[in-house]
């Protein structure tokens, strides 16, 4: 008898799931892509709540296959997505949280997508409940689009449709020596080797559930595990991309959603012990990855915060925390016919801090919010020059020999 490969397999890693895994299994159990077109394999991780007893009931009613997996307490995530993706045999896998749910027909839409386009990865369009998600990348549906040319480098959870050919190519796992942003490493790896990458925006495929008991992972862990988070994906950002553009396009996500965030309204009220631990911590990272070109994506304040940060100027740094704890708006200072924009945040052109004036300068998307700007005039001068020189070289081209 010849068993059929399935098309997707769904892996579930739960610790502690209880009672939120009923409405996660119930929204498996309703996809429309029938159940001889899926595999369920979860991973219980040591629960003592009946997470595992569930598992097991549910396997012996499931109309699908559903393989359920017992084993210690592994400490993260990594482990049993792991185990998990050792035992799946679907053409896709999916990553689903024992805390979250699948919208109905998620998973046949992804694998239609994913088919009908050739691309190794999907994301379909997820929704919060009682927490927030991301927003910028479901603008609109996309078959084919990359890394590059979207916002999906802000969305990095694991939590999409992978074909497991390309990460069984490149021996893709999740990191189990992180016990946070190891599902950002992984995506980012998988966007970067996909051939091509799919955005499922016009039909709820995830809904990300808050949970009120405080045991979401997302929420636990110190300081020094997010820093490890952005030291492994900076690395593994320049090591898959050559140094230019594109690898600060992609830098800005590492330091803008990882890095920046611990020198936030938090570093305000951190001891000086801590606070000096962080900028020791973020020096090597600011050594090795802070450009010009990661710097110039930025804010005002995001940029001034790191470029205080790759200083090692803790004193200055406090005060600008200070400054956008307090919510103030940075006065505007428009020059050059208004075609510069300066947002005065603390120490702006102050001598003894000695900070560049072009850290003040705010980049066009966010000049254009004061009035007087005057966009596209800061080379105003070079465009006309490089003009009158075409113009000289071309009647000098065209000039008739003597």
């Amino acid at each position: 008898m010849t068993v059929t490969q399935p098309d997707v397999s769904v892996i579930i890693g739960a610790y502690e799931a209880m009672p939120y895994l009923i409405e996660c299994l119930s929204s498996v159990e309703a996809q429309t892509i029938g159940p001889e077109r899926i595999e369920v394999i979860a991973v219980d991780d040591g629960s003592t709540d009946g997470t595992g007893e569930y598992l097991e009931e549910f396997a012996a009613r499931a109309p699908m296959h559903v393989l359920v997996i017992r084993q210690e307490n592994s400490g993260g995530p990594s482990g049993p997505r792991n185990v998990g993706l050792g035992k799946a045999s679907g053409r896709y896998v999916f990553f689903l949280d024992a805390d979250d749910r699948l919208g109905p027909e998620a998973l046949e839409r992804m694998v239609a997508m994913a088919d009908r386009a050739g691309t190794d990865v999907v994301l379909g369009k997820v929704e919060g409940v009682n927490r927030s998600a991301p927003k910028s990348m479901w603008g609109k549906t996309v078959e084919r689009t990359d890394v590059y040319s979207s916002n999906i480098k802000f969305t990095l959870s694991a939590q999409k449709l992978f074909r497991r050919e390309l990460l069984d190519r490149h021996g893709m796992r999740f990191d189990e020596s992180l016990f946070t942003g190891e599902d950002a490493l992984f995506t980012m790896e998988a966007y970067l080797r996909a051939n091509g990458v799919s955005v499922v925006a016009d039909h709820t495929c995830y809904y990300l559930v808050g949970r009120d008991d405080g045991k979401h992972v997302t929420k636990s862990g110190g300081y020094t595990l997010r820093f490890d988070s952005a030291r492994a994906l900076m690395h593994l950002i320049a090591e898959l991309v050559p140094a230019g553009c594109r690898r600060d396009q992609l830098m800005v996500r590492p330091f803008l959603v990882t890095l920046l965030p611990q020198f936030g309204p938090k570093f305000a009220t951190d001891s000086e012990e801590i606070r000096r631990h962080k900028l020791e911590l973020a020096k090597p990272l600011m050594d090795a990855y802070w450009t010009e070109g990661v710097a110039q994506r930025l804010k005002v304040h995001e940029r001034l915060r790191l470029h205080l940060v790759a200083e090692q100027r803790a004193d200055l740094l406090l005060d600008v925390v200070q400054f956008v704890k307090a919510k103030k708006q940075a006065a505007a200072l428009l020059e050059r016919k208004g075609r510069r924009v300066y947002l005065a945040y603390p120490h702006f052109r102050d001598r003894a801090a000695g900070i560049p004036d072009a850290v003040y300068l705010a980049e066009p998307r966010e000049a254009r919010a004061f009035p007087g700007y005057r966009e596209g005039g800061v080379d105003t001068f070079v465009r006309r020059a490089v003009r009158k020189a075409r113009r000289v070289l071309t009647s000098r081209e065209v000039r008739p020999a003597a």
